[in-house]
């Protein structure tokens, strides 16, 4: 009985040191299961780092470029305006020139209306400024002459136009006019007593037209009525001299002395 009783508790103990065996082993197998869990769930956890990372990474990004096409487009949008401003001003150009066009195009038809009876006063105003430089006291004659014989020409000229050829016309009766009111002298030479004398000669105005030689031996004037140079006496001698003076501004003005005839009645 007592063998069977060692036997019993032997088998036990057996049973129980395979169980515990059995148990050891089990824990070791899931330790390393556990352990091999958690492996993965890190290197999960790790890769999911890494890839929040890069989304994280990447929205970064988005969020950048969309702020940059934000501001393209922003941009875009004033150019846009600036662009419709633009086209605003040029459909206003536009409608301008041709108005403007229209306009040019009436103007040119007037202006043919206009040239053809331009043209015809060109002509009488030329003729009439060569009858008064004739009729005129005789000073600068040949300058004179010159300037209506070009206007003559130029009447006959395709290379200028009428505004031109009036312009000048406009400007030589401008240069007649000024004559009215200044004082000049000039050497000159004049047949006195069938003889070639050199002498000043003294324009006042268009009120007076006179000559001294250079000693001052003869002096004289032109007569309008007669056409003609005429002596002077004496007592003009000294008023002419200073008139030439004064006009060579070699001399202060002063009042002079001078031949001037009365105006002419024309009833």
């Amino acid at each position: 009985m007592s063998s069977l009783c060692i036997s019993t508790v032997a088998r036990r103990c057996l049973r129980w040191t395979a169980i515990a065996c059995v148990i050891a082993i089990s824990g070791v197998a899931m330790a390393q299961n556990t352990e091999q869990l958690l492996n993965v769930a890190l290197g999960e956890q790790a890769k999911t780092g890494t890839e929040a990372k890069r989304s994280q990474l990447r929205v970064a990004q988005l969020a950048d470029e969309g702020t940059e096409y934000f501001g393209d487009y922003r941009v875009t949008l004033q150019q846009l305006d600036r662009l419709k401003i633009y086209n605003g001003n040029l459909e206003l150009l536009v409608r301008d020139q041709q108005n403007e066009k229209t306009s040019i195009g009436r103007q040119l038809e007037d202006f043919a209306d206009v040239e053809q009876g331009v043209v015809p006063l060109m002509y009488e105003l030329v003729a009439s400024l060569r009858a008064f430089i004739a009729l005129d006291l005789p000073f600068s004659s040949k300058e004179r002459g010159d300037r209506v014989e070009r206007l003559q020409n130029n009447m006959d000229r395709s290379d200028l136009t009428v505004s031109e050829k009036y312009r000048q016309i406009m400007d030589a009766y401008q240069i007649e006019v000024s004559f009215g009111r200044t004082i000049e002298t000039y050497p000159a030479s004049l047949t006195i007593d069938g003889a070639q004398r050199k002498v000043d000669i003294l324009r006042v105005g268009r009120i007076l037209l006179a000559y001294q030689t250079s000693d001052q031996s003869m002096t004289g004037y032109w007569d309008k009525s007669g056409r003609q140079w005429v002596d002077l006496d004496d007592e003009y001698r000294r008023s002419i001299a200073d008139g030439i003076k004064i006009a060579k501004k070699q001399a202060a003005p002063t009042l002079l002395k001078l031949p001037i005839s009365a105006p002419e009645d024309l009833r």
